[in-house]
């Protein structure tokens, strides 16, 4: 095994365990390893007072990491026995953690609300700046986890190509078809056969379903993942899911969608 790891943000919630196992499948679909990183900074209020001292704190901090590591490497372990899990625990801000990990990672996985840390203040400020700066996928995993298709929102510009290469890998992986969803008003389904040029040739064994879903994209987005394991969608591009998803659409994937969802950054 070999290769760059799947990152999972830990912070000891269900939705982080959640994220973990989802990781530890990945890793197994793609022989890559697991890495889970913890990372917390010290709070002004919210600790016991029988915790008077900033050293006291840090090390209630720091054991409550370690636990919540174990818990992780326990669930990982479990889904996955075979795949090689390494783990860090880092007094630093989250945001600047996982955007360090994404420049040496396959992808970066978080849960989708927990108790703060990574999954907590992914929605929000965290979750664009990874779309914008991260230098790898990022999936945010929450709803249902079943075998349905990879649906990836597609739109006319090459920035959609990362998000289409990224869904194919998965689908070719996961062994589901494809669905890719072309959120353009104004184009024929046409368009949609020339952005998807040379991707069913470069993976032959994905099937592959077309739809042109027009004015309502993220309403038909977000309806076509509740048959779907994966939603996958570039975080800009021209118009459509991508150029949309710094706003209004990266807002009601991550608090709506119904399966985990990918943001792939253009390359």
């Amino acid at each position: 095994m070999s290769g760059l790891p799947v990152v999972v943000g830990v912070d000891g919630s269900s939705s982080a365990l959640a994220a973990v196992a989802w990781a530890a499948r990945a890793c197994v679909r793609h022989d890559a390893p697991l890495r889970l990183v913890h990372a917390y900074t010290l709070p002004t209020r919210g600790y016991p007072e029988v915790i008077s001292s900033a050293r006291e704190l840090r090390s209630a901090m720091y054991d409550q990491g370690r636990m919540w590591l174990s818990q992780a490497v326990a669930v990982a372990r479990a889904e996955a026995p075979d795949v090689p899990v390494e783990h860090d625990l880092r007094m630093e801000h989250p945001t600047p953690v996982l955007l360090a990990e994404s420049t040496r990672a396959r992808e970066v996985v978080v849960g989708s609300h927990g108790l703060g840390g990574f999954t907590g203040a992914l929605v929000g400020s965290t979750a664009v700046a990874l779309s914008v700066h991260g230098e790898c996928p990022v999936v945010v995993v929450r709803g249902q986890q079943h075998d349905g298709p990879v649906v990836v929102g597609v739109d006319l510009s090459p920035g959609s190509d990362p998000a289409l290469g990224f869904g194919f890998e998965e689908a070719a992986a996961m062994g589901v078809p494809l669905v890719a969803a072309l959120a353009q008003v104004d184009e024929p389904s046409s368009s949609l056969n020339a952005r998807l040029s040379g991707w069913p040739q470069k993976h032959p064994d994905v099937a592959v379903e077309e739809l042109v879903v027009g004015e309502r994209p993220i309403p038909s987005l977000l309806e076509l993942g509740e048959r779907a394991g994966l939603l996958v969608v570039g975080s800009r591009g021209r118009g459509g899911f991508a150029g949309m998803l710094l706003g209004s659409t990266s807002q009601a994937l991550i608090y709506h969608a119904p399966c985990p969802v990918a943001v792939v950054r253009p390359a």
